[in-house]
């Protein structure tokens, strides 16, 4: 198979429970049909579907990529502040044992009895080998803290990361354009986001947040957050959205959507 020059490494499946509608059993049809050798799953918080994904992509003859969408505790509050809440990392197993560092985390994560799932940071510097960090994009610890108005936080925990990951660390950015144009946290982040990955020398990858197969699933898939939510499609108040470019696009649309880069 010839190199698409991308695939995608964010990839949300029915597993990440009211979050995504990429059906396992249909994912490594999609990654084929596009020209794509190999496909990552990142389920949020899991590993539910790594069986089934890698039994489905070797009957089709491609590559699966073992990963989770991980939060952690980034940032920890100082006295007399609130807790931030977690922001999530990508993590993709890249050996053997990334792949049993990724089910330890996972174990921890589970293993806490208060409050949602989520590792530490010394957790995720403590199961580094073999495994492959993408930073987490505009939503990540390092976006957040960009948009918070802390580079200086932003880039030291870069260097965090770096040390424990090596060239196994990726600065991730996302574009997913809207009809009013690009999503204001991308907007927000995009700029310092890029600079701080040439001034510490680290390397950017590009990722589309995969949540459904095709722009005609966004209808349905919205339903399906409103519900998660506790919330209404027709709302005027705020709620969590996606955008019909949150689905499996072709490496062509994401290569021009990243041309510039």
């Amino acid at each position: 198979m010839a190199n698409p020059g991308f695939i995608h490494l964010r990839v949300h499946s029915e597993y990440s429970v009211l979050q995504g509608a990429m059906r396992v059993k249909k994912l490594a049809a999609a990654t084929k049909a596009a020209g794509m050798p190999a496909v990552a799953l990142t389920d949020t918080n899991a590993m539910f579907a790594a069986l089934e994904f890698s039994e489905g992509c070797a009957a089709l003859g491609v590559q699966p990529i073992v990963g989770a969408q991980m939060d952690v505790e980034f940032d920890p509050p100082a006295p007399g502040e609130r807790p931030r809440l977690p922001a999530p990392v990508i993590l993709l197993a890249q050996s053997e044992a990334g792949y049993r560092n990724l089910m330890a985390l996972t174990r921890a994560m589970y293993m806490r009895t208060e409050g949602e799932p989520r590792i530490t940071l010394e957790e995720l510097e403590g199961h580094a080998e073999g495994l492959i960090c993408l930073s987490g994009g505009p939503d990540g610890p390092v976006g957040l803290l960009i948009r918070d108005g802390k580079p200086a936080r932003a880039e030291a925990l870069l260097e965090r990361l770096r040390a424990a990951y090596g060239d196994r660390l990726y600065v991730e950015l996302q574009r997913h354009p809207g009809e009013d144009g690009p999503i204001a946290a991308e907007a927000a982040t995009e700029g310092p986001t890029v600079r701080l990955a040439y001034d510490l020398g680290l390397p950017l990858v590009a990722t589309n947040d995969v949540h459904f197969a095709a722009a005609d699933d966004f209808e349905a898939h919205d339903a399906l957050l409103a519900i998660a939510d506790g919330a209404y499609v027709d709302q005027s108040q705020p709620r969590r959205r996606l955008t019909p470019e949150h689905r499996f696009k072709t490496a062509a649309e994401m290569r021009a959507l990243f041309a510039d880069l």
